[in-house]
């Protein structure tokens, strides 16, 4: 109840000025309270949230907390490989870097290719979706159509087909390869949620009284849409991370930044599994393991606070 107190008292502590928009605020703040109780009343939510603010902490602090440089390369062998020790908790890789050091600065990039990946993908797919599903007719068969070839195209083996094609291996490029290849689900997702909403009353009443297509999309069908593209964008998050990782570990990540997927594909073409250090290995897998896990958590603790149908009484 905390937050569903607080939010209206601040709008109107903002908006004073104007009475009209601030009570449009305050129950705007209201239901924003309610829905953020409601998660962190479950204990998926407030787990995976506890997950990502601590990666988020990692990825905008570790310049200022790693003791170490992430390029630091060193030609003395006995700085090399080393186990896990109090200089190097994590040990070294190969070329003398400290592996705790690198993990940490991958962390910004493989949340930033998450992050962005998912936007390109979410907004591509609501907006092909709340196209097929308003029009309908011959539009949406077509629509449809191509997106069932993106179903029915295994997801590695595109994003191998478009990597290869784009001939580029950067952060951008994997961004757009993997952001692509993921939005025929979401658009599918939509489009069967838009089916159903352009025929409800208030719909057809704004139609009544002369709104054209956009602003009743606009107005009235995608404010409907938002919940659940929001919580299928927190899975779409972990999905497009373990995507990277894929990707890195086949060698068609992107070589200009350091990633959990890279540091994995690095340790395994050393042969880490078999002589050491098991660091290496172990912790990019488990932060890509855990980072996934949270994303994952907060998306089902959304969609059971936004879908009535699995709302806990």
């Amino acid at each position: 109840m905390k937050f569903q107190k607080s939010l209206p008292k601040l709008a109107h502590g903002l908006f004073g000025w104007n009475p009209l928009l601030a009570d449009k605020m305050a129950l705007s703040g209201k239901n924003w309270g309610k829905t953020i109780d409601l998660f962190l009343a479950t204990w998926m939510g407030k787990v995976g949230l506890a997950i990502i603010l601590f990666f988020l902490f990692v990825a905008i602090y570790a310049q200022i907390f790693m003791p170490y440089d992430k390029h630091e390369i060193t030609d003395d062998p006995s700085k090399v490989n080393q186990p896990s020790s109090w200089d190097h908790l994590f040990g070294t890789d190969e070329a003398g870097r400290d592996i705790l050091t690198r993990v940490a600065y991958g962390t910004a990039a493989s949340l930033t290719i998450g992050f962005v990946a998912m936007a390109i993908s979410m907004g591509l797919g609501t907006l092909v979706g709340l196209a097929s599903g308003y029009w309908g007719g011959w539009r949406d068969e077509v629509i449809m159509r191509v997106n069932d070839v993106f179903l029915s195209i295994p997801w590695l083996v595109l994003m191998i087909v478009i990597a290869a094609v784009l001939g580029r291996q950067n952060l951008m490029s994997v961004i757009l390869v993997i952001g692509l290849t993921g939005w025929s689900t979401t658009a599918r997702i939509v489009r069967s949620q838009v089916l159903s909403l352009k025929e409800r009353q208030f719909v057809e009443r704004a139609k009544a009284v002369g709104a054209g297509e956009w602003y009743t999309i606009k107005k009235h069908i995608f404010p409907n849409v938002v919940p659940l593209v929001f919580a299928n964008a927190i899975l779409t998050i972990a999905i497009s991370i373990l995507s990277e990782s894929t990707l890195s570990f086949l060698n068609l990540g992107p070589n200009d930044v350091e990633t959990w997927g890279r540091i994995l594909e690095d340790a395994y073409t050393l042969g880490v599994q078999l002589t050491g250090p098991y660091p290496y290995i172990i912790m990019p897998g488990l932060c890509i393991v855990v980072v996934v896990l949270g994303f994952t958590f907060v998306g089902y603790a959304m969609d059971e606070v936004l879908n009535p149908k699995l709302r806990k009484r």
